[in-house]
């Protein structure tokens, strides 16, 4: 019988080891692609703060963007760990985009096998594997680990930190059953221990609203041994939380004070925070029984949450399940970017394995498993390609090619007032700083109420040094629609390039 589950470990193990290099093979395809697609306004940000590191000196604790016009750029932001390690790789092999891709693939690689095992301890080997497969091939992930954003590695550290946790506990709880153990087996609990602690560090100082994995270590850390309930277990736990959330506590707290001292006083996610309508949340929901899971793995994984509900096992991921949900609806307006989905996908690929796992119970022969299996892989298969099209669409080129043409007739110091949507896409491929417009105390101000509003704003910008005004395709409008703003660019610019993507004006 031993011989048996030690041959399906195996072979669970191979499957789980072949689809995790497919899985990354799969998000090699076409990693040289520009940040040009629906998040490339995300990536530009990063980028520039890994392009600013690289040029203007590696001061940690001091990222900076590139549209604060002449001001220094300085802005609160997540941990800067992704785009310094990236700005130390421009310095050893050049400015690439695809470094940025590739550092986000190698934290979603290590993420692989922890949600396997994971999964394997929670509902056995086959769930695991079918999880493995939804995890890796969803929409939402399959997309989201290609791009250069602290959202997948923040999500793998969190996964990382539960199985790490879920590992020193069992250990530990062994050790209680049967006795005092070995000196190797509590210093291999403490590793596990340690190294937990240490990625749920990681992973909410890379992305604040995964500190939601508290939840899930909480109920891990209560399912134990009762007979381990003494000093010495509350005080590694306290030490345990100390580590994990100490420094995100310190970092954020100097995030918010850089933002508060320097111009454009921006601080990432603020605002985030807010209570929307039925409405909002009726889309987000959509998108997520859509567009970033598929309705198939949407439905498995529901069912698996509800044939779950009495599986001690599966408290954990009940937990961080109902602790995402509700940030979702906390952060409602932050919720609208589709990456704060990303830690419902581990967790629905969990459910929709242990779902597989039980529908196959009742499936009779081999051979009608085996070709249900088949048609589940191929239906998936086709839906996450049908919906990863639509994320992939270049929403960006249009900015990186008025960013190309506004470095080509630009001088390096010059200073852009980038009429681009608030989209900093365009300053990143002109490789100039600058400021959005409109703007209103640093900020994208959104569309122009009328050409007085404009007139007004770029006086005020060029008065701070702006040198030259960029317009996009989708501003371009502003010139028919403002007539007087129109006649103020004729009479105090010099128009540069006009084309059916931009015109550029030179306001000295």
């Amino acid at each position: 019988m031993s011989f048996v589950k030690s041959a399906d470990m195996r072979r669970a193990t191979r499957l789980a080891i072949g689809l995790s290099i497919l899985a990354l093979a799969v998000r090699f395809i076409g990693i040289t692609q520009p940040f040009i697609d629906n998040w490339s306004w995300r990536q530009s940000d990063v980028a520039a703060i890994a392009r600013n590191f690289a040029q203007g000196g590696f001061d940690f604790f001091h990222p900076r963007i590139d549209w604060a016009g002449n001001a220094a750029g300085y802005v609160g932001t997540e941990f800067p760990l992704l785009p310094f390690a990236v700005a130390i790789a421009y310095n050893l092999v050049g400015e690439r985009a695809w470094l940025g891709r590739v550092e986000t693939i190698l934290f979603f690689a290590i993420s692989l096998p922890f949600f396997f095992l994971l999964v394997r301890d929670l509902f056995g080997e086959v769930a695991a594997v079918w999880s493995l497969f939804f995890y890796s091939f969803a929409p939402l992930s399959l997309f989201a680990s290609r791009e250069f954003m602290p959202d997948i590695p923040s999500l793998s550290l969190a996964i990382a930190a539960l199985y790490c946790f879920r590992r020193a506990l069992a250990i530990r709880d062994s050790r209680i059953r049967s006795g005092d153990a070995a000196l190797g087996e509590r210093a291999g609990a403490a590793r596990w221990y340690w190294l937990s602690a240490v990625s749920a560090s990681l992973s909410i100082l890379l992305k604040l609203p995964n500190v939601v994995v508290a939840a899930p270590l909480a109920i891990v850390a209560g399912i134990g041994d009762p007979a381990d309930r003494h000093q010495r277990c509350r005080l590694k736990l306290l030490i345990f939380a100390i580590v994990a959330f100490l420094p995100t506590i310190l970092w954020y707290v100097h995030a918010w004070q850089i933002a508060q001292q320097f111009y454009p006083h921006h601080y990432f996610g603020a605002g985030g925070i807010r209570v929307m309508s039925i409405n909002w949340y009726w889309r987000i929901f959509l998108q997520l029984a859509t567009a970033s899971l598929t309705p198939l793995l949407f439905v498995l994984g529901l069912t698996g949450v509800v044939l779950a509900m009495r599986d001690v096992n599966a408290r954990t991921l009940h937990a961080w399940l109902v602790a995402t949900l509700l940030f979702v609806v906390v952060a409602g307006y932050g919720s609208r970017h589709q990456w704060y989905q990303l830690p419902l996908v581990p967790i629905a690929a969990a459910f929709a394995g242990l779902t597989c796992t039980r529908a196959a119970t009742h499936i009779p022969g081999s051979v009608a498993k085996r070709t249900l299996s088949i048609l589940l892989v191929l239906a998936f298969a086709g839906l996450t390609w049908f919906y990863v099209q639509s994320l992939h669409h270049s929403s960006g080129a249009y900015l990186r090619r008025t960013g190309l043409a506004v470095r080509e007739q630009t001088g390096k110091t010059a200073l852009i007032v980038a009429a681009d949507d608030g989209d900093p896409t365009l300053l990143y491929y002109a490789q100039r700083k600058g400021w959005h417009f409109p703007e209103q105390d640093g900020i994208y101000a959104g569309n122009p109420g009328s050409g007085q509003q404009l007139i007004v704003d770029l006086v005020q910008l060029r008065g701070r040094g702006a040198t030259h005004l960029a317009l996009t395709v989708s501003t371009l409008w502003w010139l028919d629609a403002f007539p007087d703003f129109a006649e103020y660019l004729d009479t105090t610019a010099a128009l540069v390039q006009r084309s059916a993507d931009c015109a550029l004006y030179d306001l000295k």
